[in-house]
Formats: C-alpha cells, structure tokens, sequence
C-alpha cells in the first residue's frame, strides 16, 4: 500500500472503518485487509520531538527517514534544541511531545534536582558513545606517565593515574584545571566523575547551597553545549571534555585534542541516552507512546543491521537539519572504529550501540545506577533507603510500554520474540568499570561504600575531611 503521506492520521483511520464497514455489508473479495482489531490508533498524531545534534538521535532521524513513524501513523517534525536545559523545559512547557534526553534528566527532574516535573521514559536509545578529551598540551604531559604497547602506542584504558600529575602542575602554579561536560545530570558528567575519581582525583560535590559540583575539587567541571566544545577546548577555555559523538572526533580532525578514553572503557556498555515524555503526555496518549516506541525500536534495529546501514545513517546524519558535522568525521566512530591520537584508529565495534545487547530496553538497573552517582555526588544531599532508588526507577522507566510496543512489533513479523529480554528490570551484577568496582542494582547503598571518594551511608559533604 502507498504511504499516505498526504493525508492526516484520522482521515486514513476514518478511510479503514468505511472499508471495514462495507465488507461486513456487502462482502470484499478475499484479498481485501480489513483493519485489525487490535489495531493501535494515535490519540495525537501530529509530534514534534527535540534533539541535540549529537550521532546519538540517530533513532529520531532514522524512524523519520526510514518512514517508520509514518508507519504507526505518526507524523513528526524533529528540531534541534540549543542546549539541554531549553529542551527540557520545553518538554515540560508542552512545546515539544518528547526528546532524545540525557538518561538522568527524568529522574532529575523527577526527584526534584534542577526543574522538578515527572519525566518518563519507555525507550533507551542506545549503549555508550562518549569519549574524553583533552587538550594536545595536555596529552603530551600525560603520555609521559602512560605505559606503552609492543608498537609504541599507548596503553588503553588509559586511568586518569596519568592525569593527575598534570593537575598538580596546575595546583602547584596557582591555576585551575577546568574540564568541561554537557549538564550536571549528563552522563558524560558522571563517566567523567567516575573516571577520575577511579584515578585519584575528587571532581568535587554539589551541596543544597553550593549547585556548581565544584566543592572541594581537584578539578573544576562547568556545563559546555556539546557542538561548543572543540572551540571552548582551543580557545583554553577549559583543558580537557567529556561528551558525546563527533565532538571528540571533531578535535582529532581540528588538532587541537586527544581523546584519552571512551566510555565502554569506563563502563562496558553502559546506557547513554533515552527518550523522555512527561507522565502527563503519556497517560493522556498511551497509545501514541506505544506508537512512538515501536518506531524507534525499529529505527535502532535497522541501525544495528548491517555496516550498509550505519553507512546510510552517517550521510543522514550529517545532514544540517541533523548532526550537521562532516560526514567523514561521524563515519569515524559509527562504523567500528575509534580515532584517539591522530592516527591512532583503533576498532570500536561497540562504541554505537543502538539495538543490540537489548539496547534500547529500560531497563530499572539502570536508573538505579544513575541515582547512585547523583548520591556519591552530592546532588541527593540525604541518604535513601534501597527501596527508594527501586521506586523512584520504576516511576520514570516504564517497561511495560515498551512491552507492549515490542510484542505489537513481533505481531507485525517486525521483531522476534527472542529480541525483547526476559528480564524483572535489572541486569546481573557486573565490575565491568575501570576499577573493577561491582555493581548491583538491588543494593545500591552497598555499592556506594565501595567507593573511597564519595558520598555514602549517612554522609554530607560538610562531614568530609577537608582537602
């Protein structure tokens, strides 16, 4: 059947029930589809969806492209926001219908960090993708406190061990080392926490009256937009970064940085982004959540199908309505390679993961964890218990809207019922971090003890020793 990309959503359904009425009257030939009983039908069909222009919101732009939106009867505009903070208050404004989100800023937002509004989220977008960069001045003064391979590069993961005798540099000349990441709830703000707190150095705490996560510090973090950041870095404006993809392959093709570390060698496969609605917008259009999360399920399939894929996806996504980055330089770390120093390209078939592993499921596990590191870092000031962290995951993660999406998709011959994970909501334990530190979503407050920098048990920041 022709896409009806010309009709509106209701016309066409109002178009299925006349059909379905007249074959109950008059009988259509056997070849005739009458609409199905189960048949999801949108209670809003008109969407328009934020971004950031990061490789990541390549489900957004793939479920537009591909038509896989128009499939579930949705039509979608899809607009780049300027920063993180504008999208979601725009989400909540009603502005936008849902976005391509940071994993923390529902629960954020749900727990009052920052906005407080009931945020949700039926879909995570994919595994990893962020990297941390630092400056070619930089670099060279940690390479010297970098063992070597065989072929002389460098060893990988490399620890933030090596970064610390360039911090005491600065410390011992009076000047602060000042790194840069997307948002105090980001992911790249609590990969590059871990990373350095894993190598010796306190990236500091939030406190009630004291929001700049910069308390007690070794290094000084503050919020940069991730397109911003190659210019910050060579401008000197901060040293070194933590964000999402081109923007670490930005600075290898500009020369101006080097990538040091990804984040599947902080956290093997850990969740990165998610698609975020406000609770209100879901409980009123449940179905069109559905149908919102059968097409990016499908769009994070496709992605993961073939290398001919991601190939497609790069020219898509270096679109300006997009990502709007060189093609070449999205290609770098899209198609299972990842450039550290310039000419130092090594494979990194996992560093996108947008459907495999049970990408795109939410899973609580994972909420949990970044609840865990809001508490190590003081953005939750006050100790909760562990059915806390459970509660609070399963107000915002709503697996049994994906669910429902997936087992519709299976229907359509779309999904395989072995491709939805049989799962309560939380992964095994797993020590696949940098240090080695295992973690288990069931008992959060036994994994934050684990930590020697870091908030724990009943601890405030005003109880820890000074500096």
């Amino acid at each position: 059947m022709a896409r009806l990309t010309d009709l509106s959503r209701r016309a066409f359904l109002g178009g299925v029930a006349a059909i379905a009425l007249a074959g109950a009257l008059t009988g259509l030939s056997a070849t005739a589809q009458p609409a199905r009983a189960d048949m999801l039908i949108p209670e809003k069909d008109e969407l328009k969806f934020g971004f950031i222009k990061l490789t990541d919101m390549a489900p957004l732009a793939i479920a537009k492209e591909k038509h896989f939106f128009e499939d579930e009867g949705l039509y979608v505009t899809l607009e780049p926001q300027a920063n993180w903070k504008v999208l979601l208050d725009r989400v909540i404004t009603g502005e936008l219908d849902g976005a391509h989100m940071l994993a923390g800023q529902p629960l954020a937002a749900t727990i009052g960090f920052g906005t407080k509004a009931h945020i949700v989220t039926p879909f995570s977008m994919d595994l990893n993708g962020n990297g941390i960069t630092v400056s070619n001045a930089v670099w060279a003064e940690m390479k010297k406190h970098i063992p070597e391979n065989a072929d002389g590069r460098p060893q990988h993961p490399i620890s933030a061990s090596a970064l610390k005798p360039v911090v005491d540099q600065y410390k011992a000349a009076g000047k602060p080392f000042n790194m840069g990441m997307v948002f105090p709830v980001s992911t790249h703000n609590y990969e590059l926490r871990y990373w350095l707190a894993a190598g010796g150095l306190n990236p500091g705490y939030y406190t009630p009256s004291d929001t700049s996560g910069q308390v007690k510090a070794d290094i000084l973090l503050s919020v940069t937009p991730p397109p911003q950041m190659p210019a910050t870095l060579e401008a000197g404006t901060i040293q070194g970064y933590c964000v999402g993809e081109p923007w670490n392959q930005a600075a290898v093709f500009k020369g101006i940085g080097v990538p040091v570390i990804t984040d599947t060698e902080i956290w093997k496969d850990n969740p990165e982004k998610v698609f975020g609605m406000t609770a209100g917008f879901v409980e009123e259009n449940s179905q069109t959540a559905v149908a919102v999360t059968k097409a990016l399920i499908r769009a994070g399939k496709w992605l993961d199908e073939s290398p001919e894929n991601r190939k497609e996806a790069v020219q898509i996504l270096a679109r300006p309505e997009y990502v709007g980055a060189d093609a070449e330089v999205i290609a770098n770390s899209m198609t299972g390679t990842f450039e550290y120093e310039k000419g130092d390209k090594r494979p990194a078939p996992d560093f996108n993961v947008f459907f495999e592993k049970f990408a795109t499921y939410p899973y609580y596990s994972d909420a949990v964890w970044y609840l865990t590191q809001m508490r190590r870092w003081g953005q939750i000031s006050e100790a909760k218990p562990d059915d806390w962290y459970e509660e609070t995951a399963k107000s915002v993660y709503l697996p049994d809207i994906y669910r429902q999406a997936a087992a519709s998709l299976v229907d359509d011959g779309r999904l395989e019922a072995s491709e939805v994970p049989q799962t309560d909501g939380y992964k095994p334990a797993t020590s696949a971090f940098i240090d080695g530190v295992e973690y288990d979503g069931r008992t959060p407050n036994a994994y934050l003890k684990k930590f020697e920098i870091g908030l724990k048990g009943d601890e405030d920041v005003a109880s820890l020793a000074s500096n």
